[in-house]
């Protein structure tokens, strides 16, 4: 068992003091940094970074950055929560941990979608139908993954397809 205990860290945003959520940062007891290879191929990270090492990942909204002695997670609802990612995560190093003969280690980041190619198949009109400001804040929330093909009221049909498949080609969670 690589990572055996951890202490959480609960508090409210300090640059965004309105918000609901909470985060949690898990200080880990021992270095799990040989480990992150192999997690990033089991969890498919979204980004993966060799000095310092760290990979980070989207779950269901919210963003998960597994660094060597913590584990921050973002927009929680409570503490309760908080516990659960952060025992299911401590599971998951320990098992692609002790499976990782038979895993193959990642040390890259997932493909990213790129926004002047989103932004070309827009029709630029910024008519805040799609509940955005203008067509480049829709394109930047489309790189995200909060939006996608069906969100823009006025793409045209055979730019709905091609952003369509373009975007089949990424991990947005």
């Amino acid at each position: 068992m690589l990572l055996k205990s951890y202490t959480k860290e609960i508090f409210k945003s300090k640059c965004n003091s309105g918000a609901m959520g909470i985060h949690c940062h898990a200080h880990l007891e021992n270095d799990i940094s040989k480990a992150l290879p192999y997690i990033n191929a089991t969890l498919g990270g979204f980004t993966y970074i060799k000095e310092p090492a760290s990979v980070t990942f989207k779950m269901s909204g919210k963003l998960v950055t597994i660094h060597s002695k913590k584990i921050a997670v973002n927009a929680l609802k409570d503490e309760t929560e908080a516990e659960k990612i952060i025992s299911w995560l401590q599971r998951e190093i320990n098992d692609a941990w002790s499976n990782r003969d038979e895993i193959t280690p990642s040390f890259e980041s997932a493909k990213k979608s790129e926004l002047i190619q989103i932004l070309k198949l827009l029709p630029k009109s910024n008519c805040k139908e799609c509940d955005e400001p203008t067509c480049m804040v829709f394109a930047v929330r489309v790189t995200e993954g909060a939006k996608g093909e069906t969100d823009c009221p006025y793409l045209e049909e055979e730019n709905r397809i091609q952003l369509k498949e373009y975007l089949s080609g990424f991990n947005f969670e």
